[in-house]
């Protein structure tokens, strides 16, 4: 008797590597994804009384094959059938699909699958959307929680989703290393937005919280198809070093706790021991990139028990090096918080002045700038920048994380009259 919860585990897990190869094999997103649903039924079905399979990826893609063939039989009637290279391979044994599962081309099966959904035609929410529902097969009504819309708005966003991918003509050839290199890029973007969905949470019951977990799982994937690649070693010891935070993150009344007033004694060790040797494991390989040096600056302060003892020089250097390999002005942002610290507040607004045009929508734009200027003594000018953040924010604890900088600045300033 199997048991049902590592049935789950066992098709959450084979989800990507089944559903990428079924993608190759019939050459559309709705009839892979139907086939390897196909495949997880009978699983339920027949493995509590049989037991799993010797492989239980090899079992599904095997399976969901088949099943996928059939599917494509009824619906065609009396049209022809496409050519058999089109919609399956012509070799039919589980045994032989299973000695091929850890072959080059099962591995762009998967980055195929992650590259899908994050298209470039795609906006960022509709490509976490079709991420989730498509890798990490998460149901509609989850997503659309998560997200804060009715089901039929979410299901409408996929939709419209793969009919754009669909448009769009995605190549099923192995891609050559130059492609490989381009999509792993774009593809650990994509994983990192997912974890920043979840990561700014604030209440660990909401539906998008878990995604910051989903995101890990992926780059762990990613991580294991790809083992000698440092960007994917520094895009997961970033995301274990952010999360290790988690619990001090938050107040007990669901208030923001910044970074240098958090209880460090809450910080998850074991994440950061396992972030901090995935790091020195990809600088070794001596090809520094935008995740790991963004891994770097994340270990200085998780090596810090203190929030005086942080190394900002040595951060500033690490940004410097960040903004030299990818310019972005919220780079730049975040530098002038190092700045802040090293020079003052009058140099900092002197590097975030300039990124106004840039980042006038940006919420983390007017909270620092309002900060800044409330350091400098500039009360009125710092209300109006607080005022546009508190527009600005993204959920209940960003606003009453302004608002209650407002309030601390308005007693502050109240102080000397009632001397």
């Amino acid at each position: 008797m199997t048991d049902i919860a590592w049935i789950d585990l066992a098709l959450a897990s084979a989800r990507p590597k089944a559903l990428g190869a079924l993608l190759r094999y019939f050459r559309n997103l709705d009839t892979a994804e139907e086939a390897f649903q196909e495949a997880c039924l009978r699983a339920i079905r027949t493995w509590p009384e049989k037991g799993p399979p010797r492989d239980p990826t090899a079992w599904l893609i095997f399976v969901g094959r088949n099943s996928g063939i059939d599917a494509v039989r009824k619906r065609s009637k009396l049209q022809a059938l496409p050519d058999e290279d089109v919609i399956s391979d012509t070799e039919d044994a589980e045994s032989d699909i299973a000695e091929r599962l850890d072959d080059s081309h099962y591995r762009d099966d998967i980055l195929r699958l992650l590259f899908i959904c994050c298209h470039p035609d795609l906006p960022a929410t509709q490509q976490i959307a079709l991420a989730l529902r498509i890798v990490s097969g998460l149901s509609v009504p989850q997503i659309a929680r998560a997200f804060l819309v009715s089901e039929s708005a979410m299901e409408q966003r996929i939709t419209r989703a793969k009919a754009r991918v669909a448009k769009a003509g995605v190549p099923f050839e192995t891609p050559s290393p130059e492609e490989r290199a381009e999509r792993l890029s774009i593809v650990s973007t994509m994983i990192y937005l997912i974890f920043n969905e979840g990561y700014s949470q604030a209440d660990p019951r909401h539906e998008a919280a878990a995604f910051s977990d989903e995101a890990i799982r992926l780059a762990r994937l990613m991580l294991h198809m790809f083992p000698s690649e440092p960007e994917l070693m520094g895009l997961l010891a970033l995301m274990l070093l952010q999360i290790s935070r988690r619990p001090a993150r938050f107040s007990a009344e669901d208030e923001i706790v910044l970074l240098e007033d958090q209880d460090r004694s809450l910080w998850n060790q074991p994440f950061i021991n396992e972030a901090l040797a995935l790091l020195d494991k990809a600088l070794r390989h001596r090809r520094p990139g935008p995740f790991q040096l963004q891994a770097a600056i994340a270990a200085i302060h998780s090596r810090a028990k203190r929030a005086e003892d942080t190394d900002w020089v040595e951060i500033d250097l690490l940004y410097r090096a960040l903004e030299r390999i990818q310019p972005s002005p919220v780079v730049t942002l975040n530098r002038a918080v190092v700045i802040s610290k090293l020079q003052g507040p009058q140099e900092a607004l002197d590097l975030v002045d300039p990124l106004g045009e840039k980042l006038d929508g940006y919420f983390y734009y007017h909270g620092l700038r309002g900060n800044l200027l409330k350091q400098l003594g500039r009360n009125g000018q710092a209300r109006e920048a607080f005022d546009r953040a508190i527009a600005l924010a993204q959920s209940a604890a960003e606003a009453a994380h302004i608002r209650h900088q407002i309030d601390k600045m308005q007693e502050d300033a109240a102080r000397p009259m009632a001397k």
